[in-house]
């Protein structure tokens, strides 16, 4: 009775979180659809495919033996990385498949679930295959976070600065005081414990042992970056990285993403069209390199993730993903799983930092304190920020 209730609480789950990936769409034009302005941004067609191919390849194929597949090809065309699988279309090409449609698309994610329905209500399931549908519908809730980050870097370069949706992006500031929260030298221990679902790089649970450290209770709002600025933080090399100061001059980088200064007033493009900078709303879309000059301007420092992780508790957390000062390593004890799916987090543990937290665009239950996000340190398409310690 147990697994019936278990199962069933997965198929609810499963017709939910498809129809959440679609219902991110709805606002766009066929058009929007397709459009790949950079390599790390995926177009919406291609990422509405993949997650069914995530669901096709690792369950249906693997295990269903009355599957058939829907289009011998979509393996080649939505496959995104995992080289056990075969060969597959470049990143940078994922702009260029004009073809299969976005009709035949949303016909792929149709057959799927269809037949991911009568499986899921097969005498097939087992434990195995209940980790990898968890896994999956994991997967594509990574992929909404993705699906909205990526319609707005395709929106906000398109020089109309077009609305995705009304009403979309508003949040509640956070009213309390700024203050640093301070904690004392000694042994703590991070990582993630309980039977719910984490990934595998939040596993093991382990102690660290950390100095005295001092966290800020709040984020760096658009007022507190504009002093940066203003005081010539992108002119002066004393703050920056090496790394960072060769990306400043070689990308004439100026202000965060999305920043725009207009008529002497600084603009920047949300989800509900271009707006007027809000001086009290947290600053978003920020890179490491950025976060981190900041920081050496303000005398102080990121945190490291185990420092955010013991702090998170006690301060509210979830509008940015936060930077820290940690390169993405594994724990003590990691374990990469066999085949393909112990791809999904080992291989890319080089050349990355840490954040943490969550932002407005995660998907709802998609975020606890030992989520370790990570990202190359130029990047700052999703919604990112900063906190500050010492």
């Amino acid at each position: 009775m147990e697994t019936d209730t278990i199962i069933n609480s997965l198929v609810k789950r499963f017709k939910e979180i498809r129809m959440h990936s679609e219902e991110i769409c709805k606002p766009l034009e066929i058009e929007d659809y397709v459009v790949q302005p950079i390599v790390d941004v995926s177009p919406p067609k291609w990422h509405l495919g993949h997650t069914t191919w995530f669901f096709e390849t690792f369950i249906l194929i693997a295990y269903d033996p009355s599957y058939e597949v829907f289009d011998p090809q979509y393996n080649f065309v939505f496959n995104s990385y995992y080289e056990t699988i075969g060969a597959r279309v470049i990143r940078t090409d994922r702009g260029n498949l004009s073809r299969p449609s976005v009709s035949d698309v949303y016909r792929y994610r149709k057959y799927v679930d269809e037949k991911m329905a009568d499986f899921l209500n097969s005498d097939h399931i087992n434990g195995s295959i209940v980790i990898l549908l968890e896994l999956g519908l994991n997967h594509e809730q990574q992929h909404q976070e993705l699906l909205m980050t990526d319609i707005k870097y395709i929106l906000g370069h398109n020089p109309l600065f077009p609305v995705y949706k009304n009403k979309c992006e508003k949040e509640n500031k956070i009213a309390a005081e700024k203050t640093m929260l301070r904690f004392l030298e000694g042994i703590y221990e991070v990582g993630f414990e309980g039977s719910g679902f984490c990934f595998d790089n939040e596993l093991t649970r382990h102690k660290v042992y950390l100095n005295d450290f001092e966290i800020s209770n709040r984020l760096v709002t658009n007022a507190d970056y504009l002093e940066f600025m203003e005081a010539g933080g992108y002119e002066d090399f004393r703050y920056w990285h090496a790394d960072g100061w060769s990306w400043v001059k070689e990308n004439n980088i100026k202000s965060p993403l999305y920043w725009h200064k207009i008529d002497d007033q600084w603009m920047h493009y949300t989800l509900n069209g271009s707006k007027e900078i809000d001086p009290e709303e947290e600053l978003c879309h920020i890179s490491f390199y950025e976060a981190s000059a900041y920081a050496s301007w303000k005398e102080m420092r990121l945190p490291t993730e185990q420092e955010w992780e013991v702090a998170s508790p006690h301060f509210e957390w979830g509008k940015r993903w936060e930077w820290t000062n940690s390169a993405y390593l594994p724990y003590p004890g990691f374990k990469k799983e066999p085949g393909a799916v112990g791809e999904y987090n080992g291989k890319f543990m080089i050349n990355q930092m840490f954040l943490r937290g969550a932002s407005v665009a995660t998907p709802h239950g998609h975020s606890r304190n030992t989520y370790r996000n990570f990202f190359q340190p130029e990047l700052k398409w999703q919604f990112t920020g900063i906190r500050l310690a010492k």
